[in-house]
C-alpha cells in the first residue's frame, strides 16, 4: 500500500523491499531508545513487524515499525524522522496512515515514548501505566 502527500514531495509504503536498512539503522542510532542496537538486531525486527517507510525523491527519510498480531494488538514502534524533515507534519501523515491501515486499524495500539506525546494524544492515545521487562543483551 502507498501514499502520496497532498502538498509534499513525499510518499509513504508498506513495502519492505524499498526499505534502506542502513539508513534505519543509522536514524535508530540518533535515538534514546535504540542507540544501541545492532544493525543484525535492526535487521531481524524489521523482518517480523509491519514495516512503513517515508520517501522523498532522494530516498528514505522516515520509519514506522508495527509489532502485530492483526487482529487485536499492535504495538507502535521505532517512528522517526530524519531531522532535516522534521516540522512538516510528516509524523502526524505517518500516524494518519497508519490508523488507516487495513491491517491494523481494527486492533488496539499501544506505544512507549518519552518525548512525543502531545502528538500520539492527537490521534486519541491515553497516558496510561505500564511495566517492563528489560532484556540485556550479551
Amino acid at each position: 500500500m502507498e501514499w502520496k502527500h497532498d502538498s509534499l514531495p513525499y510518499r509513504i509504503s508498506d513495502d519492505k523491499q524499498l526499505l534502506d536498512l542502513n539508513m534505519i539503522h543509522t536514524l535508530l542510532q540518533s535515538s534514546y531508545w535504540a542507540s544501541e542496537r545492532s544493525i543484525e538486531r535492526t535487521k531481524e525486527s524489521i523482518a517480523g513487524s509491519l514495516c512503513y517507510g517515508i520517501f522523498d525523491e532522494s530516498g528514505q527519510i522516515g520509519f514506522m515499525r508495527v509489532v502485530t498480531d492483526r487482529a487485536t494488538i499492535s504495538w507502535i514502534c521505532d517512528v522517526i524522522i530524519h531531522p532535516d524533515h522534521r516540522g512538516k507534519g510528516l509524523g502526524k501523515w505517518l500516524m494518519q496512515y497508519l490508523l488507516e491501515h487495513p491491517d491494523v486499524r481494527h486492533t488496539n495500539m499501544l506505544l512507549g515514548t518519552r518525548d512525543a506525546h502531545g502528538l500520539y494524544e492527537q490521534f486519541g492515545f491515553e497516558r496510561r501505566e505500564m511495566m517492563r521487562r528489560t532484556v540485556v543483551s550479551h
